[in-house]
């Protein structure tokens, strides 16, 4: 109808926090448009450049009703695909806004000393993991400052 505003893709809690469902959906439609040559939204290109780098993980993406059933296990010793996409585009994030503050250089840095983004990335990922994990057990916020002196520790050492 005419003078009604048009209705949103998403609402804001399901942007800012998405299922697990969602999450999948999301990997799945950007690996499906990107295999294509579809056109890709900008945080879709981002997806797709770090799936890219993931061919491993390719069919876990290719199967969307299959990856919504997927259960991954720490025991089984499989990485989640989705997770660690996730954390991949998650850093990428970070460090485009520099939230929380300094993370962007310590990255760089990071990925100087490594000669690699992405093996930075993955070192980065056990900053943020133990930040994540102890923020959890302590039901405090994360605490931006130690994830940033972590990764700053990362990047210091041989």
């Amino acid at each position: 109808m005419r003078g009604q505003p048009p209705k949103p893709r998403a609402t804001l809690a399901a942007m800012f926090t998405p299922s697990q469902a969602d999450v999948r959906r999301f990997f799945c439609s950007v690996h499906a448009k990107s295999r294509a040559g579809q056109p890709l939204e900008a945080i879709e290109t981002i997806a797709a450049q770090w799936l890219d780098d993931h061919p491993e993980h390719h069919g876990d993406f290719s199967d969307a009703a299959a990856a919504l059933e997927k259960m991954y296990d720490v025991e089984g010793g499989k990485t989640n695909p989705f997770l660690h996409l996730s954390m991949h585009l998650s850093i990428s994030e970070q460090c485009s806004i520099d939230q929380p503050r300094g993370i962007r250089q310590a990255v760089e840095l990071l990925a100087a000393r490594r000669n690699s983004l992405h093996e930075a990335h993955h070192e980065v990922m056990e900053c943020l993991g133990t930040m994540m994990w102890e923020s959890q057990r302590s039901g405090r916020p994360p605490d931006g400052a130690a994830y940033i002196d972590c990764v700053q520790r990362h990047a210091t050492r041989d």
